[in-house]
C-alpha cells in the first residue's frame, strides 16, 4: 500500500494522475511506445505460439459444431462480425462536435457465439486446450482423431472426475462455465460485487456453481485461486497472468485479418490502423493487440479504454508499477456501470509484455458510455452492453484530446489520417437480457437528453 508521501510523489512525476484521481476522462499517450521490431524481443511469445492456438481451436470446431448449433453456419469457428458503421460515425461527430478522419468500424464480439463476448475467445480456448491435455495424456484422443467424439457420454464422465475454477466479474465466468459445463467438467465462478444478477442466474441454469462475493475482481480471484489450490482435481483460470487465455484472444488478429482483406481495406504504411480496446484486467486486450502486432506491426496502433472508476492498466502503465498499484490507493472506488471492466489491479503479465507496445490509454466516465449506448441503438441497431461502448469512444477522444493529436504527430501519422481504419472492439451485449438491455437504453437516452438540454450528469 503506498503511503501519502509516495502518492504525491507520483503525483509530482505524474501531473495527469490529478485529473486521474479526480475520476474525469483522461487521455495518456504511453511514453515507453516503440517499433514492435524493439519491444518483442522483451516478449516470450511469438507468431507460432498463436497460430498453434488457432490450430487447436480448429481440432475442436466438429466438436463445437456438434453441441453448439449456432456455430454450424460457420462449421465450429468461434467468430465474430466486423462491420461499418457510418451512421454511429456521423452521431458521434455531432455529439462530441470533433471531425474523424477515416472510416470507423465495429468488432462485433458482443455477437460472438455460445457466450456472447469477448471472453469466448480466451475463456473457452483455455478450457479446452485443458481439455485437450486431459484426454490426451489419459489415452482417450490423439491428435488428428474427430473430436466431435467429446460430445459423447464417456468423456462427459470422464471430464466430470475433474473440475474448473475461476474468478470474475461476468463475462470470463459465463465463458467458462457454459463450455466447462458442456463438456461436463465440474465448474465453480466466484463473482465480484460488481457481476450482474443475469449472469448468475444464466450460469447457475446450465448447472455451475456460482459463489458470490462482496469483495472487488481482485481479491474475489485470490479466494477462487486459494480454493482451487486445496483440490488436486481442480484447474484454476487465471485471468491475471494466463498465457493460454492471452493465446486465444490472440487468435482473433489473424481471423481480423482475413474480414479486413475480404473488406478490401488496406493496412500499411499510408493506411494506419487504428483500435480501441476495452480493457478489465487487460488480458483480452492485450491478446489482442499482441496478435495484432505480429500481422501489422508499426501499421496499426492499440488504445486501451478503461472505466474513470477502474484505471488500472494506465496506472500500472503510467506509473511502471503493474499489478504493484491499486486504483483504490490512489482514492478511486472501482465502482462502474461497465461490470466487465470493474478491475482495482492490472494483469502483470500483460503490463510487464506490453508495455511498450500499447499506444496509449484513455478513460471514459459511465455517462459516457450510457451515451454511446443509445446512440449505437439508434444509429446502426445494435445492442451493446456498457463496458463494450468503451471503445466506441476511440476515435472521438483520438482527435479531440491534445495527447491524441501529438500522438498522430509524432509517429508521423497526420497526413494519412484520412485514409485511416478506426475499429472500435465491442466487447459484450447480445446475452443481456431484453428487459437490461431496455432499461439500459433509456438511461443513455436520459443522459443525452439532460446532456442536450446543458445539465451534466456527476456521479
Amino acid at each position: 500500500m503506498m503511503t501519502k508521501n509516495e502518492i504525491q510523489k507520483r503525483i509530482k512525476e505524474f501531473p495527469l494522475l490529478k485529473t486521474i484521481m479526480a475520476a474525469e476522462e483522461v487521455f495518456w499517450r504511453n511514453p515507453k511506445y516503440h517499433t514492435f521490431a524493439q519491444a518483442i524481443r522483451t516478449i516470450p511469445l511469438r507468431e507460432g505460439d498463436v497460430k498453434e492456438a488457432e490450430e487447436r481451436l480448429h481440432r475442436f470446431a466438429p466438436y463445437i459444431a456438434k453441441v453448439f448449433p449456432e456455430t454450424r453456419p460457420a462449421h465450429g469457428i468461434i467468430e465474430s462480425p466486423l462491420v461499418r458503421i457510418p451512421n454511429m460515425k456521423q452521431r458521434l461527430e455531432k455529439m462530441f462536435q470533433t471531425n474523424i478522419e477515416g472510416e470507423l468500424l465495429l468488432k462485433c464480439d458482443s455477437h460472438l457465439p455460445i457466450s456472447g463476448s469477448i471472453k469466448a475467445r480466451g475463456g473457452i480456448y483455455e478450457v479446452l486446450k485443458h481439455a485437450e491435455d486431459l484426454a490426451l495424456a489419459n489415452g482417450m484422443i490423439a491428435i488428428g482423431e474427430d473430436y466431435a467424439v467429446m460430445a459423447s457420454e464417456e468423456f462427459r464422465q470422464f471430464f466430470s472426475r475433474y473440475s474448473l475454477v475461476v474468478g470474475s466479474t461476468g463475462n470470463l465466468g459465463l465463458s467458462i462455465g457454459i463450455i466447462g459445463a458442456q463438456l461436463g467438467f465440474r465448474v465453480t465462478v466466484h463473482m465480484s460485487a460488481d457481476a450482474k444478477q443475469w449472469k448468475k442466474d444464466l450460469l447457475r441454469s446450465k448447472g455451475v456453481t456460482v459463489m458470490e462475493h462482496l469483495t472487488d475482481y481482485n481479491q474475489v480471484v485470490e479466494e477462487a485461486r486459494r480454493q482451487s489450490a486445496e483440490d488436486p482435481t481442480s484447474y484454476f483460470i487465471d485471468d491475471e497472468n494466463s498465457i493460454h487465455l492471452f493465446l486465444g484472444y490472440a487468435v482473433a488478429a489473424l481471423r481480423l485479418k482475413k474480414q479486413l482483406d475480404d473488406m478490401h481495406i488496406t493496412v500499411d504504411g499510408d493506411h494506419p490502423l487504428f483500435v480501441y480496446l476495452p480493457c478489465g484486467v487487460g488480458g483480452g486486450p492485450g491478446g489482442v493487440t499482441f496478435g495484432l502486432k505480429l500481422v501489422y506491426g508499426d501499421h496499426v496502433h492499440c488504445f486501451f479504454a478503461e472505466p474513470t472508476h477502474s484505471p488500472c492498466m494506465l496506472l500500472g502503465l503510467m506509473t511502471g508499477q503493474h499489478d504493484r498499484v491499486s486504483v483504490q490507493e490512489f482514492g478511486l472506488d472501482n465502482k462502474t456501470e461497465a461490470d466487465g471492466l470493474a478491475v482495482g489491479r492490472p494483469s502483470r503479465l500483460v503490463g510487464n509484455m506490453l508495455e511498450n507496445v500499447i499506444s496509449g490509454v484513455y478513460t471514459v466516465d459511465d455517462s459516457t458510455l450510457y451515451r454511446l449506448l443509445a446512440a449505437m441503438v439508434d444509429t446502426e441497431n445494435i445492442r451493446l452492453e456498457p463496458s463494450a461502448l468503451a471503445g466506441v469512444a476511440g476515435p472521438v477522444r483520438l482527435f479531440r484530446d491534445l495527447a491524441g493529436q501529438t500522438y498522430v504527430e509524432a509517429n508521423g501519422l497526420k497526413e494519412n489520417m484520412k485514409n485511416a481504419t478506426h475499429i472500435g472492439w465491442a466487447t459484450g451485449g447480445s446475452m443481456v437480457p431484453k428487459d437490461v438491455m431496455e432499461a439500459y437504453y433509456r438511461e443513455g437516452v436520459r443522459i443525452e437528453t439532460m446532456t442536450e438540454n446543458g445539465f451534466s450528469e456527476g456521479r
